[in-house]
């Protein structure tokens, strides 16, 4: 079955095409930093190390699950992209406190570490570590800390922060779309009443 189940019938919505999706293309660059991130800086064994990789993944999963079955049920499409932002405000929330609780600031939205995020957008874990490492880079020169480890920190989970803050602004605007989609065009079962309904007045012609 292709990525894109689109029919030529006029009862399904088109469907399945995920892997076009902005949200979906992050949400796996997010899933897979957070994987990288775990293993760097957690046990395997330990529970926050579980919790972040299952939210990062709900983050990404729920976007293709919404994507498959938007075909029949757009309402529960709807759902699943609004737990795939409730997955990304948990994973936000752990990395915040991650910062926390070793003391480490939690960048502003305005400062210049945050925009050079924001305006080189990785599109690649690859495109990321470099990234990650040009800042580490130029925050040791800057900072007053004498740990480097530290500086490593706070560059990772700040610059997860910011990407999970692009991605939630992404799909916000997504579960607006489609809300107002379900809203003017309704759901399945309406459609299905639409169809049977000009079926009916096509026989009807006929006779």
């Amino acid at each position: 079955m292709s990525e894109s189940q689109n029919t030529n019938s006029d009862l399904f919505f088109p469907h399945g095409g995920y892997k076009k999706l902005i949200t979906y293309k992050l949400g796996i660059l997010i899933y897979d930093a957070t994987v990288a991130f775990c293993n760097q800086y957690f046990n395997i064994k330990n529970r926050t190390h579980d919790q972040m990789v299952q939210a990062a993944r709900s983050g990404v999963a729920n976007i293709v699950e919404g994507s498959q079955v938007s075909g029949t049920n757009k309402k529960i499409e709807l759902k699943l992209v609004d737990i795939a932002r409730g997955s990304q405000s948990e994973l936000l929330f752990d990395y915040e406190r991650f910062l926390e609780q070793r003391e480490l600031p939690v960048w502003d939205s305005e400062s210049a570490p945050a925009k050079f995020v924001r305006e080189t957008r990785p599109k690649t874990l690859q495109q990321l570590r470099r990234l990650m490492v040009k800042l580490v880079s130029e925050l040791s020169y800057q900072s007053e800390l004498s740990d480097k480890h530290d500086i490593k920190q706070e560059v990772a989970a700040n610059t997860m922060i910011c990407l999970i803050h692009q991605e939630l602004f992404l799909l916000n605007r997504q579960i607006a779309r489609l809300g107002g989609d379900f809203e003017k065009n309704g759901g399945f079962t309406e459609r299905m009443y639409r169809t049977r309904l000009q079926k009916r007045n096509t026989d009807s012609g006929k006779q």
